[in-house]
This record gives C-alpha cells, sequence and structure tokens, in this order.
C-alpha cells in the first residue's frame, strides 16, 4: 500500500509532468497531500497537454521549461524532496530516422538533472521511469532485470544511457536514485494523435473512432498490458522505500497476452468493434524484439506492489475516459 505519510506535506517535482503519466502521477500525488510543481516544455507531439491537469489545475504548480535549460533546473529542484524524472523523447519509430533528439533529451537532459540535484539538492530522491525496450531482445522469459542490455534502438539506448547516469549520481555523489524500467502502459491522458508509440491507446482510439483494430504480423507476439493507476501505484511504492534506491526495478505484468486477446479483450471492453491483421511496417520490424513480458518479483518483494486491475477492466476505463474527452486528445 502507499503510505500517505511519505507524500503529505512533501515537495515533489515532476519532469514531463503534462505527458501520460507525469499528469496520473500528479493528479495522485495530489491527492496524496504533496505540493507537485510540474516542468514540461510542451514540445509538439510529445503528448504534452494540459488538460490531463484539469482536475487538479488549481492546485498544482506548472512551469514551462526544458530539462535542458541548466539553469532553470538549477532553480526548480531547490527544496524538493521527490523529483520523478518522466521527461523524456519517447518516440521509437522518430528514433531509428533522427537520433539526435533522443540524445540530446535524454541524455543530455538527464545530466542537467542529475548535475543540478548534486550541486543544489543532494538530498531529493529522484525516481526515474525507463523502459523495458532497454533490455532489447528476451534471452529469457519472464526477463528480469539481471537479464543483459542489447537494445534495438537509439530510444532505449538513450534511456539506457541515462539510468547509468542516474546510478553514477547516485553511488558517486549520494544524490539517490530509483532506476524504474516500464512495460506497456496504457490507460487515460496518453497522446493520441498518432500510432507512433503506445500501441494499447491506438488501439482504443480506433475502437472509439469505429475503425477495425489493426494486429501487426501474426498477432501471437506476447507482451505484457499494464494500466495506468497500477504503474501510478508502483512507482510512488518505489518512491517511499528505502530499500529501492540504487536499485534497477521493473514494472510489469508477469501474465503475458498476446495481441489478438488484446484486441478481442477491448472489443469486449467496449462493447463494439472488429480487427484484422496487418502487416509491419520496415521501421516496426526493425525494432520488434520479439515476446516479452516482465519478471516482477524484484519489486513485490522490495516493495510490496502488483497490478490489480484486470486487462479487460483497465481497457474499459479507458475507453470510457476518451468517449467522455476525446475532443481533447483527436
Amino acid at each position: 500500500m502507499i503510505n500517505v505519510d511519505a507524500f503529505a506535506g512533501k515537495t515533489a517535482l515532476i519532469t514531463g509532468g503534462t505527458g501520460f503519466i507525469g499528469s496520473n502521477l500528479a493528479i495522485k500525488l495530489i491527492e496524496l497531500g504533496a505540493k507537485v510543481t510540474i516542468v514540461d516544455a510542451m514540445l509538439p507531439g510529445y503528448g504534452g497537454n494540459l488538460f490531463n491537469l484539469e482536475p487538479i489545475k488549481d492546485r498544482v504548480t506548472l512551469n514551462f521549461a526544458d530539462i535542458r535549460d541548466f539553469h532553470a533546473l538549477n532553480y526548480l529542484v531547490k527544496d524538493q524532496d521527490y523529483i520523478f524524472h518522466l521527461a523524456g523523447q519517447v518516440d521509437h519509430v522518430l528514433s531509428l530516422t533522427d537520433p539526435f533528439p533522443d540524445i540530446d533529451i535524454n541524455i543530455k537532459g538527464t545530466a542537467t538533472l542529475m548535475e543540478a540535484c548534486k550541486i543544489h539538492n543532494r538530498a531529493a530522491k529522484v525516481i526515474h521511469t525507463g523502459t523495458r525496450g532497454q533490455y532489447g531482445p528476451a534471452t529469457k522469459l519472464p526477463v528480469s532485470e539481471d537479464a543483459p542490455t542489447h537494445p534495438r534502438g537509439i530510444y532505449e539506448i538513450s534511456n539506457l544511457t541515462a539510468e547509468k547516469i542516474m546510478q553514477i549520481y547516485h553511488d558517486i555523489h549520494g544524490v539517490q536514485c530509483v532506476l524504474l524500467r516500464l512495460t506497456n502502459i496504457y490507460g487515460e491522458r496518453h497522446q493520441m494523435q498518432h500510432p507512433r508509440y503506445g500501441v494499447v491507446n491506438w488501439f482504443v482510439r480506433q475502437v472509439v473512432d469505429g475503425q477495425p483494430i489493426r494486429v501487426f504480423g501474426d498477432g501471437k507476439i506476447l507482451r505484457d498490458f499494464l494500466y495506468i493507476q497500477d504503474c501510478v501505484d508502483a512507482i510512488l511504492m518505489c518512491a517511499q522505500t528505502d530499500a529501492a534506491y540504487g536499485e534497477v526495478i521493473n514494472i510489469g505484468v508477469d501474465a503475458p497476452t498476446d495481441f489478438i486477446e488484446l484486441a478481442e479483450t477491448m472489443i469486449r471492453a467496449a462493447g463494439t468493434g472488429s480487427w484484422e491483421f496487418a502487416p509491419f511496417s520496415p521501421e516496426r520490424k526493425a525494432q520488434e524484439p520479439g515476446d516479452f513480458y516482465s519478471d516482477i518479483s524484484k519489486i513485490r518483494q522490495l516493495a510490496g506492489w502488483q497490478p490489480t486491475t484486470l486487462l479487460e477492466d483497465g481497457l474499459r476505463k479507458t475507453i470510457e475516459y476518451y468517449r467522455q474527452h476525446k475532443q481533447h486528445y483527436w
């Protein structure tokens, strides 16, 4: 369970806080009584959306700054009890055609943040959300934290590099860091403008729009799909756990689902829809790692967390949200 005392009255900075995970995290922190500051550059196409903060718009401090701006971060990290580092370039396909945003935002931005913490706030607890893509193709399933890392794209490499940078600041400079590797997260407040990342939510858009869900390949690839509220709980339970600092920790689901089952479950949750097979694009095929699902025994042992939302229930909540608010996302 989340310990309310760990966050009530505490200060928290969220980088990328108008985006999908960041906004849901901000809402939960406000509910827990934290004082939340969001920093977001609102870069086009990355999912930043001010409507995401609608439930807390009068209770959160919003700063439009870029994590690569050292002077801004020097100011923003001061007096923060927690720093949740979620800002980054997250477009897998873009990273194949233009590697420089990943290098500039994910690597330079992380180094800028950590240097600001080293100089101005070594007492801050910093939580980073990386990606399961840092592993690359699975050598054994489920994938545990000690699995080899052979990423297949610049996006994943840049996240792994950011993680290594933060490990150095933890080990050498005493800035406490939790290093999370997230699986496929779906749910409310995700960007819905394009299908380049967030495959589950793009399926949701196809269902809501009355279009057939396009399942790539043979539809038998296995993934673990985690509902956003479970993900937020996992992040906070790691943040409140002293033993989690300095550790690499998976956040995922140890019960995999193939894409045909995902599509059929979504249609049941929506009460409407259909699906069809579609070929992989060359870019997606180049990055496709095959079957992947997470070993979550470490987070279960360290933080006492495990997912509680069934896939169909999470999809139903997600579909209901977008049916109600799609004018803010389409």
